[in-house]
């Protein structure tokens, strides 16, 4: 397997396809899945001309199943050691979910200061904070993350099927109707993961607070949002954000769900091209 080893001795598997020369787009994903989340898009932007690269976040996919740092610094440097390995120039970085998060403390703590970042892109994105508290009284309780955890420590392969039939792809709306393979994909992203990795990643996602890292990344930077979001609701996040960025770009789409780089890639693409092209 293709890896690059951390200063701290863990591997990080990445797949790197396409012309070493055209720019390249690092694609980080969310919790609690893998590179392979990207297939939709690695394959589309590879066709138009692009290097594309997807790795898979410590204690997730292949990557090695290490005890410690799973939170966003140790997740923002691990992608940095494999952008300086594979030496990336004016990248563009499209996170999505927790990967959303990842990409903003890269961009902001890593990226920008080496001058590796051209844009970013930050898809039904966890920043700038999804737990509440008495400065984001809008966010969620804390007992809706102990829910997950507690849910993932009983029987996380349960826990893991019912989040993709359910709220992650809309399934559970009225009328929808489930794609069983991309259920089962999703399924079985999280089951190659660590459930310690999976379980500590819960606190990471839901309480960093991206506020910091969003007001001082500069580089112009796409926020997309489902309005129909039951994972990370687009209010508390995507109207947030867009409001902290110096140089941010809004675009929501109304009755796409929190998977809707999967179930509307078409869509996605499209628009994501664009403003890479812009």
């Amino acid at each position: 397997m293709t890896c690059v080893t951390t200063r701290d001795g863990v591997d990080i598997f990445y797949k790197d396809w396409g012309p070493r020369d055209a720019q390249p787009i690092m694609f980080h994903h969310g919790w609690p899945l893998s590179a392979d989340d990207w297939d939709a898009q690695m394959l589309f932007f590879l066709s138009r001309g692009y290097r594309v690269i997807a790795h898979d976040r410590r204690g997730h996919g292949r990557s090695s199943q290490v005890s410690d740092g799973h939170d966003m610094d140790h997740y923002a440097a691990d992608a940095f050691a494999v952008v300086e390995a594979l030496d990336l120039k004016a990248a563009i970085h499209i996170g999505h979910s927790t990967g959303g998060g990842e990409v903003a403390r890269y961009v902001a703590r890593h990226g920008e200061p080496a001058g590796r970042v051209a844009k970013a892109v930050l898809v039904s994105a966890v920043p700038p904070l999804m737990r509440k508290t008495e400065a984001n009284p809008e966010g969620l309780p804390i007992e809706v993350f102990d829910g997950f955890r507690a849910a993932l420590a009983e029987n996380r392969a349960q826990f893991f099927r019912d989040v993709p039939t359910g709220p992650f792809y809309g399934f559970n709306r009225e009328g929808a109707t489930a794609l069983e393979g991309v259920v089962q994909n999703w399924w079985r992203q999280g089951m190659m993961g660590s459930a310690k990795a999976h379980y500590e990643g819960i606190k990471a996602f839901s309480e960093t607070d991206f506020t910091g890292d969003l007001k001082i990344i500069n580089v112009p930077t796409l926020v997309l949002h489902g309005e129909d979001d039951q994972i990370v609701p687009f209010a508390d996040a995507a109207l947030k954000s867009i409001k902290l960025l110096k140089n941010g770009i809004l675009k929501t789409y109304p009755n796409f769900s929190h998977g809707m780089l999967t179930v509307n890639a078409e869509v996605l693409n499209a628009d994501i091209l664009a403003f890479i092209k812009a």
